[in-house]
This record gives structure tokens, sequence and C-alpha cells, in this order.
């Protein structure tokens, strides 16, 4: 072919070479939105299906080189939970379980970090003899960032510590019900004419009910006192509002349930708005072979395996440990549509029946008075888990402010 007759083409070549990189520049470009790449649809995918972080789900993975941040030494002990000075087998073990949760990172408190981080502020828990459990081991971890720590009983606190170098108050104040509640008894007016327990279904303990503005963080929580153990029906509960006897009296959990309603409108009225406000739900027992009272022991050497658990916890089967979960179900229903954050610290605790002081209690005839205790946990320890959550949980908050 000639020169001749190739000229008059070639700008129509040209036109045709530059449409069809365009075109094809143009399917390259949507590909990555096709639903039929597989690329794009496994990228799509991981962007709608991102979990949120949930550090309530997970498991315990063995970690032998995860160590405690404290010893038997903390001067914020109480004697009873001092698993290493009462000589509690396995307690290395107990301290080599790691809480991983599914979806998430935990990491391990920084107790300087977290200090800084409450330069200034306050952190109170409100509550039973498991919220003073949770306390002590918050105040061991904290102490290692400043051994100065002090210890601190003022405003009615049951027991609490303040950190000099930082100016940060965390203490404890007890309130087994939350309501106030005193005894009834007979004209006679000795022990053996005791009637009851009147208790103010609408009245806060005082306690706890005067330092709602003292605090930026607060920690809820009840339940343990709320079974016939404790208040038997020789001398039950009688729930009082507004001053008069509530009538037809109330059995213990509807008792519970209307004490809930009235403390939750208290603290959502009476504490400021600013002040980051958790509800810790109950904590689990592991008594196997009967109750406290009828020979119950805790002593294990690994935590339950997750099929295990409805065994042990599930209402339907009437277990001597079913109420932590029968008073969850209440509590999470009473805080639906507050700003009170739930701590689900129920959960990763239910697998852990090692971790109790059972019979290493530090005194010799402790079990023989009170049997074992599979309730409270042995410190270092369980809690120690709860700490590094609830951390986690303010710093969270404060970053997002």
């Amino acid at each position: 072919m000639s020169p001749k007759l190739l000229s008059p083409l070639f700008p129509w070549l040209i036109l045709l070479a530059l449409a069809s990189l365009y075109f094809f520049s143009s399917i390259t470009i949507t590909l990555p939105h096709s639903p039929s790449s597989p690329t794009s649809q496994s990228q799509s995918l991981a962007i709608s299906r991102s979990p949120s972080c949930n550090l309530f789900r997970g498991n315990w993975v063995l970690h032998p080189h995860h160590k405690p941040l404290y010893d038997e030494t903390c001067p914020f002990h109480r004697n009873a939970w001092n698993c290493l000075r009462n000589k509690r087998e396995n307690m290395s073990l107990i301290n080599s379980w790691k809480w991983v949760p599914k979806t998430c990172d935990l990491r391990r408190i920084d107790p300087y970090q977290f200090l800084g981080l409450m330069r200034n502020k306050n952190v109170g828990f409100v509550g039973d003899s498991l919220n003073e459990n949770f306390l002590v081991s918050f105040l061991c971890i904290l102490r290692v960032a400043d051994e100065g720590a002090k210890k601190w009983k003022k405003k009615g606190a049951w027991r609490g510590t303040y950190f000099p170098k930082f100016n940060v108050t965390v203490a404890y104040h007890r309130a087994v019900l939350l309501s106030k509640y005193e005894p009834i008894q007979s004209e006679a007016g000795d022990q053996a004419g005791l009637k009851g327990y009147r208790v103010d279904v609408d009245v806060p303990a005082d306690d706890w009910a005067r330092i709602t503005s003292f605090y930026d963080v607060l920690v809820f929580n009840t339940g343990h006192w709320w079974n016939h153990d404790k208040f038997p029906k020789e001398t039950p509960l009688v729930f009082y509002q507004a001053g008069r006897p509530i009538v037809p009296p109330l059995e213990i959990l509807d008792g519970l349930k209307v004490v809930l309603g009235n403390m939750i409108s208290f603290i959502q009225n009476e504490v400021p708005a600013k002040t980051l406000k958790f509800w810790r739900l109950q904590s689990p027992r592991h008594f196997y072979g009967g109750d406290w009272n009828q020979n119950g022991s805790c002593l294990f050497n690994k935590p339950l395996e997750e099929f295990e658990l409805d065994s042990w916890f599930e209402t339907r089967n009437n277990g001597v440990n079913k109420e932590a979960r029968q008073l969850n179900h209440l509590i999470e229903e009473a805080i639906q549509g507050t700003d009170i954050r739930l701590l689900d610290l129920n959960h990763l605790s239910e697998f852990r029946a090692d971790a109790h002081p059972a019979i290493w209690l530090g005194r010799q005839d402790a079990v023989q008075i009170w049997g074992q205790d599979c309730m409270h946990w042995c410190l270092p320890g369980v809690p120690d888990t709860w700490v590094d959550i609830l951390s986690a949980l303010i710093h969270k908050y404060y970053r997002e402010r």
C-alpha cells in the first residue's frame, strides 16, 4: 500500500485509538465497584460487617507471661481476699489466664496513664461487697503509679484512697440495697424482738445520697443481698413508699424492681450529666455440690468451658448459682433508656470457678463459721480484668468528648 493511500486514514486511526483507550480506561475505573468483583466484594463486606468493639465477650487464654501488677504487700488489701498471703493454691496459674475479647484488643491498664487522664478527678463505687472487691483491685493497681497513696475515708466513704501525685480519689460507699433500710423491732427494742427490715424504696441510703456531685465517674451495683439467705421469712424486707407500707406487701424480687426504678430515677435527676455513670451487672457465684451453708465448694484448678456455663447459671435449671442471671435481667431492663452504661462483667466471670478464695480465708475457723467463699474473688485475680475493662471504657469516653 502506497504512502499516499495511508495518509488520509492516519488521523482517523489516531482518533480510533484514543477512543479505545478512553473506553477501556473507563471500564477499569468502574471495575472495583462492580458487584461481581471478588476483591471489591470482600472489601465491601469488611467495611459493612466491621464488628463494634465488645470487651464483654471473648475467651480466657492461658498466657504464662501474664503477671499481676501488685502482690500481697499492697496496703489496701482486705484479708480474706488476699489469696497470696493466705497461701491459696495455684495462684500463679489463676493469674496466668488472660481475657481476650473476640472482636477487639483489650490492653492492660497503664496506672500512670490512667491517673494522668483522671488528674483532678474522682472515681466512686456504690453498692455491696462485690464493688468493694472491685475497688481493692483498682486501688492496688493504681498504687503502682503513686506509692504515696493514702487511705481516705471522707464524705461517708466506707473506704478509699487519695493519690496525691495526681489529685485523684477512688473510694467505695457501702449501700448493699442502694435504698435506705433499717431494722423493724418490737416494742421491747431488743434483737430478740426483730420483726424484719424496713426498706424505703424511694429514699437512697445516706451512705451515698449526698456524694453525687463529688465524683466524675460512678460505678453502681446491687444484687447479692436480694435473697432469702440474707433476709429469711422470719425477718423479711418490708417495703415502704412515701413513708407508708406498700400494700399488698411485695415479694423480694418485686421489691428490687421498685427500688431499681426509684434509685435510677434519683441518679438521673441528681447526678450531674457530665458524670460518667456505670451499672455493674451481678457477679456470679460458683458453689458446687450445695450452697454456701450446705457445704458448697469451689476447689477448681481451671476455668469452666463455655458449654458448661448454662448448666451452672441458667435460671431454668434452678441451680444454686442462678441468681446472677436472674437479677441481671431485671437490671438490664431497668437501665434501658438512661445514660447509665452497662458494665457487663458477668459473662467473663462465669468461666472463673477457679478464682475464688474458697477455703483460703486467712482464718482457721473461717470455713467452719461461714463456709467456703465462692462469691468474692481472689486478689490479684479476676477483678484485675474488670479494672482493665473499666479503664478502657473511661479512656474511650474522655477521648470522644
